[in-house]
């Protein structure tokens, strides 16, 4: 069947879900936007939830996990070309097999349209920048990044350090500031270290990752590029788009 061009997505048209207390994930994606690709984003409903601990971070995270699959079939209705989960933790638990059925269930949904997670896109984004070692940090408590790096272990990766900024809330994620960030690149950043990764979405650090590049010498992927990239390429679009490390750039 012949695809009918939308007037504005006459290349192709993304639905891209996220937390509704989210408010990086959508301005830092329409960025990375190229021309005849348009955006429509479809907001889970997720209270503000206030992280305390490991127990009231997990429980907040297990929420939006549960608003997910309505936000899914709301987005299907405008027939997308693929389908783009802005939404970071919840793909990463259980390590690769519950990666793996986190994909395989929202999959199910969405009646053959492709669909792309943080936690799988992570791993491409890297193997595709011939990252081995890797470091990672998050807006997360503890209990989530333990998580995180179980997945990657999983994947074959070398985890050798991590950070949780524990982000006093859903809210208090998008608050964190650059100067922390890039405190805390610096701290994980050695020798040791192939490449570096940001993971929750709700973290400004789209061009801050692709600043960090050039003084660190390495990449530094956040996780909003690589699910965006990820989908553009498994939708045919190779454009190369500058500014946001060399992940868009160059591959």
């Amino acid at each position: 069947m012949t695809r009918k061009a939308d007037r504005l997505a006459w290349r192709r048209k993304l639905a891209v879900l996220g937390p509704s207390t989210n408010t990086i994930v959508q301005p830092e994606m329409e960025e990375m936007r190229p021309p005849g690709v348009t955006n429509h984003y479809s907001r889970i409903f997720t209270p503000n939830s206030k992280a305390i601990s490991d127990e009231t971070f997990m429980a907040g995270t297990l929420l939006i996990s549960e608003g997910t699959a309505a936000a899914v079939d709301s987005a299907m209705t405008l027939e997308p070309d693929w389908m783009v989960l802005g939404m970071s933790a919840v793909t990463f638990y259980g390590g690769l097999k519950g990666a793996e059925k986190f994909h395989a269930d929202i999959s199910a949904r969405t009646s053959g349209v492709g669909v792309t997670t943080g936690a799988l896109a992570s791993a491409h984004a890297l193997r595709t920048l011939g990252v081995k070692r890797l470091a990672f940090l998050s807006p997360y408590y503890p209990v989530a990044n333990a998580e995180v790096r179980r997945f990657f272990t999983d994947c074959g990766f070398d985890v050798k350090k991590d950070v949780p900024l524990r982000a006093p809330s859903w809210l208090g994620i998008a608050e964190i500031t650059e100067k922390t960030l890039v405190k805390t690149l610096k701290e994980l950043d050695g020798d040791d270290v192939d490449g570096i990764l940001q993971v929750g979405t709700n973290c400004c650090m789209a061009r801050l990752a692709a600043d960090a590049e050039k003084w660190l010498g390495k990449p530094v992927v956040a996780i909003n590029t690589a699910t965006y990239w990820h989908a553009l390429r498994h939708c045919g679009i190779d454009d190369k788009v500058e500014g946001f490390g060399a992940l868009l750039r160059d591959h």
